[in-house]
């Protein structure tokens, strides 16, 4: 079954950015990454998904139903977590949850509990007195505190230390495994690399393509990089197609063969520095990025 269905999904605004023919489905218990820089259409598709903003044309369905003609009752399945997170400064954290509790007729206290204390939230503070980072926390808070089958994440770790990012997505590997949805919006392609089932890529508002991450990273190359004064960069090429840095004497390049057989290559010369690492999709897609045409 699929969460959530777009077809043709548009949004104009003028001479302004918006998203254009957006077609993308995401199935029942997968994390589904949104990939793309400030500016791509994250923002804009998930406001439209969530019926903020109303598309210019096309359309879409969130668990079967209508984004537009049935908005109220899809936002009782939802959680939602924005890019940007504002509140009243003199409410307490305690006060936010609470009302956000009232919008749902059952709610799991104990379960709230657990997330606001896994989450670390000072449920005595105001709003004003919190760090961008606290805030994000309450917000993710919110969207999950009546366990939603699907919950929207638009560049959730914004604001959060190493240690509150490791958490959240314990969190959400949680709720995965309780068979509900994510979908993520980011640009930090490594969070998507060791989270997301499927990613989808999106650049000036149009969609470049649908990826499954494990197939992606089992395509992955060797990233060398050496320093030597012995070998010349036609040296290096009768090594690898893809050379990605050239610097005085250090190259940078992708290597898909045995590692033996690169090891006895260049034992021939002397080697100054060596490291050999796993490509990682950050690498993969940026470079995908800049240079996949949209058709």
């Amino acid at each position: 079954m699929n969460i959530i269905e777009t077809k043709n999904l548009t949004k104009n605004y003028g001479k302004n950015r918006g998203i254009q023919d957006v077609n993308i489905s995401v199935k029942e218990g997968e994390i589904f990454g949104f990939i793309g820089p400030n500016g791509a259409g994250k923002s804009t598709t998930i406001k439209t998904l969530l019926n903020f903003i109303y598309p210019t044309s096309g359309s879409s369905k969130i668990l079967g139903m209508d984004i537009v003609e049935d908005s109220s009752k899809i936002k009782e399945y939802i959680g939602y977590v924005p890019s940007e997170v504002r509140y009243y400064e003199d409410v307490k954290v305690k006060d936010i949850i609470k009302y956000s509790k009232s919008f749902y007729s059952k709610i799991d206290q104990e379960y709230v509990d657990k997330i606001c204390n896994e989450l670390e939230l000072d449920m005595n503070k105001k709003m004003g007195e919190l760090s961008l980072g606290n805030k994000k926390k309450v917000s993710i808070a919110q969207a999950l505190i009546h366990s939603p089958k699907l919950l929207i994440l638009d560049e959730p770790t914004n604001g959060l230390d190493p240690l509150m990012q490791n958490k959240l997505f314990n969190i959400l590997l949680k709720e995965k495994e309780k068979g509900n949805t994510v979908f993520l919006s980011s640009h930090n392609l490594t969070e998507v690399q060791n989270l997301c089932d499927r990613a989808c890529v999106i650049k000036d508002g149009k969609i470049i393509d649908i990826i499954e991450i494990e197939k992606e990273i089992s395509k992955l190359s060797l990233k060398i990089t050496l320093t030597s004064s012995d070998i010349t960069k036609e040296i290096i090429l009768g090594l690898s197609s893809k050379l990605l840095s050239n610097k005085e004497n250090s190259y940078t390049f992708t290597y898909s063969k045995d590692i033996d057989t690169l090891i006895k290559e260049i034992s021939k010369f002397k080697i100054d520095e060596l490291l050999i690492e796993k490509e990682n999709l950050e690498d993969t897609f940026l470079d995908y990025y800049k240079n996949k045409e949209i058709e």
